[in-house]
């Protein structure tokens, strides 16, 4: 949409003020004095020079203004069922959108009302009621960032929210988007309370999509799976996926950019920095060259808790540290230039000492699961510890925090038949002791480790390497789907 929007400006520029001047006045923005005073701090620029974006994207099922007669349901106020934060990595050619289920139970800090005042911090609250803080037909997207900074402690540079009318528009300004179904639906699994089946609204497998047809395809969840919201996750994600892929396959073409541009900016609520045709058009044209295959979608860390959605620790945790040392999600850093990987190696006569080589790690390492816990409170040890842990061979069990008072020094705790293996793993943190407790092999990091792991991104492994986030378990950096993937897969969750 914004590659879109970007391309259709360009095209306006040049072909006349009219044109620009209509998409300018097409686009609202929110207040942006309602988005938080505590906020993370901004990405910093890599060796490069160059920056990652963070983007969230808001599906708005908003009834107001004409949005009922394509959503259904009478109510008043606006809900946002779709929330993706998309991370531009900051090379600008790979990218990561992750999903963050509404039903996900999580922290809503203070938020702006319509009449100036500011509500109270929430706890335990469903993830897309920050939308609906203050009971309006345009929601509150800057409550919604506020949330989504709060849960990842990434700065979000950019809100984008798009309404029924709005994504409805796009899906015919395309001409139709491929979907896929994996069995046929009808109209009793669109609105369960019809009381019958009703006629057939989509046969099983491929077909495009457009208008109130699409709108449908992303809203439905029963009928599939489990009949549940992450299942429909799913199913979004893979249409977000068909729907870049159409779009970049048309090229720079005016008979499909304008009325997706018109359509586009007419359905946009946008920060303020985002606020107009010029602001879209230069961010929209950092993104452009980010190929199908580097343009990942997945869903955050969860697990069921009653009828809601918990995250899982400290799966989630790992993800949100990933994003924001911009490392992508199979582990690689985005941000070291395409040749890192095998630099050429200096002139003889400037040719560094070599360090002595390191040991091979023992092969029944791997066999060896040791979980890190961090009883330090300060941030991101657990992950540089796991990291040490990898290194060396061993099988990363879990990071986590640890329960009880803070530890001054670091202990390595062992089960039943675990000393020897614990006191290998103690010599990876000097200083440690090792004493038995709990099953299996856990490391709890005292604040010594913390004093000789400062904080900060010039802290450095050793041998002088940067530290890196804990990988991210196979389990979620697995379930990912790119934008090139068939449609037809992965399209529910149970």
């Amino acid at each position: 949409m914004l590659w879109a929007t970007a391309g259709c400006t360009a095209l306006a520029v040049l072909g006349g003020a009219g044109l620009y001047y209509r998409l300018n006045s097409n686009i609202n923005t929110f207040d942006g004095d309602a988005l938080s005073k505590d906020r993370p701090e901004a990405a910093t620029p890599d060796a490069q020079g160059r920056t990652p974006v963070n983007v969230l994207m808001i599906g708005s099922d908003s009834r107001g203004n004409g949005n009922s007669d394509l959503g259904g349901g009478g109510d008043g106020g606006a809900r946002s069922d779709t929330a993706i934060l998309l991370h531009v990595y900051a090379d600008h050619k790979h990218a990561v959108g992750i999903s963050i289920p509404r039903d996900s139970l999580v922290t809503v800090p203070p938020c702006k009302l319509p009449n100036g005042k500011w509500t109270k911090e929430q706890t335990n609250v469903m993830f897309n009621s920050a939308f609906s803080v203050g009971d309006s037909d345009q929601g509150n997207p800057a409550c919604t960032q506020n949330a989504v900074e709060k849960l990842t402690n990434l700065r979000v540079d950019h809100t984008i929210v798009v309404d029924f009318n709005g994504f409805a528009a796009m899906t015919k300004a395309v001409g139709g988007v491929e979907v896929c179904l994996p069995n046929d639906i009808h109209e009793g699994d669109l609105n369960p309370n019809l009381g019958h089946k009703g006629k057939l609204l989509f046969p099983k497998g491929k077909q495009k999509v457009e208008g109130q047809a699409a709108l449908d395809y992303v809203r439905v969840r029963h009928g599939i799976g489990d009949g549940s919201d992450i299942g429909r996750t799913k199913r979004q994600q893979a249409f977000m996926s068909s729907l870049i892929k159409e779009v970049k396959s048309r090229g720079m073409d005016p008979t499909t950019l304008l009325p997706l541009a018109d359509a586009a900016t007419r359905s946009l609520t946008v920060d303020p920095g985002l606020g107009s045709a010029a602001k879209l058009l230069s961010f929209a044209m950092e993104l452009k060259d980010v190929n199908l295959h580097d343009i990942k979608f997945l869903t955050v860390p969860w697990r069921y808790e009653g009828p809601r959605v918990a995250l899982v620790h400290p799966d989630v945790d790992q993800l949100w540290a990933a994003l924001k040392a911009d490392r992508t999600i199979d582990g690689q850093d985005a941000s070291a230039p395409a040749d890192a990987a095998t630099p050429s190696a200096p002139p003889a006569a400037e040719a560094a000492p070599t360090p002595a080589p390191t040991p091979a790690p023992d092969a029944k390492a791997a066999e060896v699961k040791v979980s890190v816990l961090n009883s330090t409170g300060e941030s991101g040890l657990g992950g540089r510890a796991a990291e040490t842990v990898k290194g060396a061979g061993y099988t990363v069990a879990g990071v986590g925090n640890a329960v009880g008072k803070p530890r001054s020094t670091t202990v390595v705790e062992y089960g039943t038949g675990e000393r020897t293996a614990a006191e290998a793993v103690a010599k990876l943190f000097p200083g440690a002791t090792v004493q038995p407790g709990g099953r299996g092999v856990s490391v709890v990091l005292g604040h010594d480790f913390a004093a000789a792991n400062p904080a900060g991104p010039a802290t450095a492994a050793p041998g002088g390497a940067p530290t890196a986030p804990a990988p991210l378990p196979t389990s979620v950096s697995g379930a990912a789907r790119s934008a090139d993937d068939d449609p037809c897969a992965n399209l529910s969750y149970g």
